[in-house]
């Protein structure tokens, strides 16, 4: 059983499958646009281990001509090292601009492989298919592509949307308990963003998602894909309403850049310890009660997080170090601080101009031993 939500972009329109049994069936999925009858797979070892031989009968099944280009796996490969690894094994594998290529793992292969097909012979078409519950959820839909450099998380980059997403569901089984936690953050996030009654679904089926029950897992991923695609319609380029999507991350990409990426802190972890500081900071603020701010960070640590800046990986942090990524983000705007911020769950907001002292003072309070 599959579902196909339908990402309405005009010419740049594409379906995205959500299912179970869709490596087997990738072959006929990703024919219609391999104009050349050639893919190329971007891959990483760990995937390649556990499903690359499946991708590969399907791709010949449906008689398309295939290489594999296998990448380390980590964040660290999601640099300009990586990129250039990559593009420059696309061009000595002799790669076309009317080619394919397939970028087949998590988030980390899907943004640099992505990355990559929109540079090479000044773009190539591409189709994701994501094996993380985070990549389905999240990096693999909106056709944001990006490598991490030391001045920040995906600060060089393009958006160059697939061609098709293809998120087989069965993929999740091989991921270990923590990256499918991480993952669970994005999906979650999606109900604090704009959707209470999913928030409040969440709170009561978060152990059925996490151990991969079949109903509520393809419920979680779909109405995720679902409300993300519905956003990217709206704001492609993320010029108004699709920043909403960034909820939790001024800090996480802060907590991540702090230890250089070094994956020690997955990004979803560091995204469910943003999104229960966004929603103290809106409390601090007087933007939002304090028992909704107690709330959110129950349900986090009930599903298993840890929120505490004291003992989170990566810890100890330096608020210095902190404050000065944060001011570097992407969302700043004339020195000032962007977050996206909540009247309570399910309303979140812009805001342009948050006091940097409240920020300074929040992340000290949780700083303190």
């Amino acid at each position: 059983m599959s579902e196909t939500i339908h990402v309405d972009l005009g010419v740049r329109a594409y379906d995205v499958h959500v299912g179970s049994g869709l490596i087997a069936r990738a072959g006929a999925l990703i024919a219609p646009f391999a104009r050349t009858g050639r893919v190329f797979v971007v891959t990483d070892k760990n995937v390649a281990r556990l499903h690359g031989a499946a991708l590969s009968r399907a791709l010949s099944d449906a008689g398309l001509a295939h290489v594999s280009v296998i990448m380390p796996p980590g964040e660290r490969t999601k640099s300009f090292r990586g990129l250039e690894r990559l593009c420059r094994q696309l061009l000595e594998s002799d790669i076309h601009r009317r080619d394919l290529v397939v970028t087949f793992g998590g988030g980390v292969i899907g943004d640099l492989g992505g990355l990559a097909a929109g540079l090479v012979k000044r773009g190539v078409d591409f189709v994701q298919m994501p094996t993380t519950l985070l990549a389905q959820v999240d990096s693999s839909v909106g056709g944001k592509t990006a490598i991490d450099t030391p001045e920040g998380k995906n600060f060089v980059g393009l958006i160059h949307q697939p061609r098709a997403v293809i998120a087989d569901l069965d993929a999740l089984r091989t991921l270990s308990e923590r990256e499918r936690r991480a993952g669970y953050a994005e999906i979650v996030k999606i109900g604090l963003i704009g959707d209470t009654h999913f928030f409040a679904w969440c709170e009561a089926n978060v152990g059925q998602v996490m151990s991969c029950q079949p109903e509520a897992l393809a419920y979680a991923v779909r109405t995720a894909v679902a409300f993300k695609a519905r956003v990217v319609e709206e704001d492609e380029r993320e010029e108004g309403k699709r920043a909403l999507l960034n909820l939790g991350h001024t800090f996480a990409h802060a907590l991540e850049g702090h230890a250089a990426f070094d994956g020690a802190l997955l990004h979803g972890e560091a995204v469910a310890c943003g999104m229960r500081l966004a929603f103290d900071l809106s409390a601090a603020l007087g933007l939002c009660a304090e028992s909704d701010a107690r709330r959110v960070r129950a349900h986090l640590e009930a599903a298993g997080f840890n929120t505490n800046l004291r003992t989170l990986p990566g810890a100890p942090f330096d608020l210095d170090v902190l404050m000065g990524l944060m001011a570097k983000d992407k969302k700043a705007e004339a020195g000032k601080l962007t977050f996206i911020l909540a009247r309570a769950p399910g309303r979140a907001f812009v805001e342009k101009d948050v006091p940097a002292d409240v920020v300074a003072e929040l992340l000290q309070s949780e700083l303190r031993p």
